[in-house]
């Protein structure tokens, strides 16, 4: 199979190396000089420091090229979700596609579905998604992802596409419920992170293990919610790109999101911490997103309600998480 991957960034690359010893993988780098540094080196010096990349990948900083290589396989946009549209809106004909971002829209507030679904309404489409961190798939470590689509036969190509030994890959029809998932989950990591960093000092009574599975937790019932509402199964939640990419974002040391609620809560201010990061926290374009979806459909977000306050310093997150648990006694489920 023929497969273009749009974005060199992390995950791109990541998967773009992975899929090359077994199909004919092209790699698009928006900047001339980095590609020519990656087909020199191996190696995605930026994103991937010291990471070896398959031999038989090819890279490309020629966007025309990298369309037509995909046209008569597989075209797979590993921007990030501000980068979406503008990738999408070039797409030359009616191919399928997939993407990898998760996110919002900033602005419009609108999923990667529905922007397809306005710029190709006729063209299959679907996302890939999942608990993945880059670095671990660029190593070759066991991952498992999910493909999405309402065309059965675009998932299924690519479950072929990138299924191997240590990447298994599931399909799904659910694409609203995987895209609520990976768009909701960063800015719940986000929550974890705020009291992950509440709890580095010396205060006995600082949060936490129980407060983060609390969070956790409860942040599922809030990404369920929100789904729900928008046309998703719930049983979407409970698998690979809800209740699994929440536990590693929330958790995992390499979460981008995660980090950012660390360091706010450390008292660090959020331009120093964006800058410090060297890539995109998606979560923080998409929690005010999230939150005006939920408004709309009435969804009660509390968690990332107080998200979105800490990060427009309306709160302190030393207030945001007495907030959350000042909130009412109730009986546990998926209501507020």
């Amino acid at each position: 199979m023929k497969i273009a991957v749009l974005g060199a960034g992390a995950w791109g690359t990541a998967l773009a190396s992975a899929a090359a010893p077994r199909h004919d993988t092209l790699l698009w780098a928006r900047d001339a000089d980095q590609a020519r540094a990656l087909q020199a080196t191996g190696e995605n010096a930026r994103y991937l420091a010291g990471v070896k990349l398959a031999p038989e990948l090819q890279v490309t900083a020629d966007h025309a090229a990298a369309l037509a290589h995909g046209r008569e396989g597989l075209t797979v946009i590993a921007t990030p979700m501000a980068g979406l549209r503008g990738q999408l809106a070039a797409l030359p004909d009616g191919r399928p596609v997939l993407w990898l971002c998760k996110g919002l829209e900033a602005g419009s507030g609108a999923l990667g579905h529905e922007i397809a679904r306005d710029l190709r309404p006729a063209a299959a489409c679907g996302v890939l998604s999942g608990p993945s961190f880059a670095l671990e798939v660029a190593r070759g470590q066991a991952t498992a992802l999910l493909a999405a689509s309402s065309d059965e036969s675009l998932a299924a190509r690519a479950a072929t596409a990138f299924h191997a030994d240590n990447l298994r890959v599931y399909t799904s029809s659910d694409v609203v419920g995987v895209e609520v998932g990976g768009a909701v989950k960063n800015v719940l990591a986000i929550a974890t992170g705020l009291l992950e960093g509440l709890s580095a000092g010396s205060n006995p009574q600082a949060p936490g293990l129980n407060a983060r599975a609390a969070l956790i937790t409860r942040g599922l019932a809030e990404m369920t919610r929100l789904g729900l509402a928008l046309g998703a199964r719930a049983d979407t939640f409970m698998g690979l790109s809800g209740l699994g990419d929440l536990v590693l974002t929330a958790t995992g040391d390499l979460s981008r999101n995660r980090r950012v609620g660390v360091l706010l809560a450390m008292g660090q201010p959020l331009p120093h911490v964006m800058a410090s990061l060297g890539h995109v926290a998606e979560g923080v374009l998409t929690a005010p997103a999230v939150l005006a979806r939920a408004r709309g459909l009435g969804v009660e977000m509390p968690i990332t309600e107080a998200v979105v306050d800490v990060l427009r310093g309306a709160l302190t997150p030393v207030a945001a998480m007495a907030q959350l648990m000042a909130r009412s006694a109730r009986a546990e489920g998926l209501a507020g």
